[in-house]
């Protein structure tokens, strides 16, 4: 099964996949003619803002399986492809905008916006698709390539799983290994000591000599 793994800790709040996966969500594909859409297209990945500066968590769907959201929707509107049944996607032409997908939803991803896929409601339930149209001509979710700091992985899930494994594996043999290097006094310091020292008639041990 192929999915996003996400790096939390790598994540600077820079919001480009947000960007991203509006673009690739656009009725245009277009970066520049996405802003004139109306209604204009929404992120299904939300990067919200962490304590620290620069930190950040780019929050998207899951995919569960068992799908809450899927077994509350009333209309079926939440559904998987037959191509692709690990991704959770919405009808939007069948949904009504009830609210008990996100009532159940466990990481709050989804949202609701007005969508070109259903003009005649003025609001639809909208979350991330895994980029599924991307992936049926090979590419990877538009999230996934325009990250550039590496805080989202595309791939199946237990490779991505291992890889992480040996990157900490790898970070925690090197604490462990790394040796404590004495602190070295620089040499300025160490002459006004040594000045004062003979000023205070202090021998090397720090006391007054004899």
């Amino acid at each position: 099964m192929k999915t996003v793994l996400i790096h939390p800790e790598r994540c600077i709040g820079c919001k480009q996949c947000e960007a991203a996966c509006a673009v690739a969500h656009s009725q245009s594909k277009s970066l520049f003619w996405a802003v004139f859409e109306t209604p204009p297209p929404k992120p299904r990945i939300h990067a919200e803002p962490g304590l620290l500066l620069n930190t950040s968590f780019p929050n998207k769907c899951r995919h569960c399986n068992p799908a809450p959201c899927q077994m509350a929707c009333p209309t079926a509107a939440i559904y998987r492809s037959q191509d692709f049944p690990e991704i959770v996607q919405i009808n939007e032409q069948r949904c009504i905008a009830c609210g008990m997908c996100a009532v159940v939803c466990p990481f709050d991803v989804i949202t609701y916006h007005a969508s070109p896929a259903a003009p005649e409601r003025p609001l639809v339930a909208i979350k991330c698709n895994q980029c599924i149209e991307r992936q049926r001509q090979g590419l990877e979710p538009a999230c996934v390539e325009a990250c550039k700091v590496g805080a989202l992985a595309f791939g199946e899930l237990n490779e991505l799983l291992k890889a992480q494994r040996v990157r900490y594996t790898h970070a925690v043999l090197a604490g462990a290994q790394a040796e404590e290097t004495p602190a070295q006094v620089p040499a300025n310091v160490s002459a006004w000591r040594g000045w004062g020292a003979v000023v205070a008639g202090l021998n090397e041990d720090g006391k007054k000599g004899v």
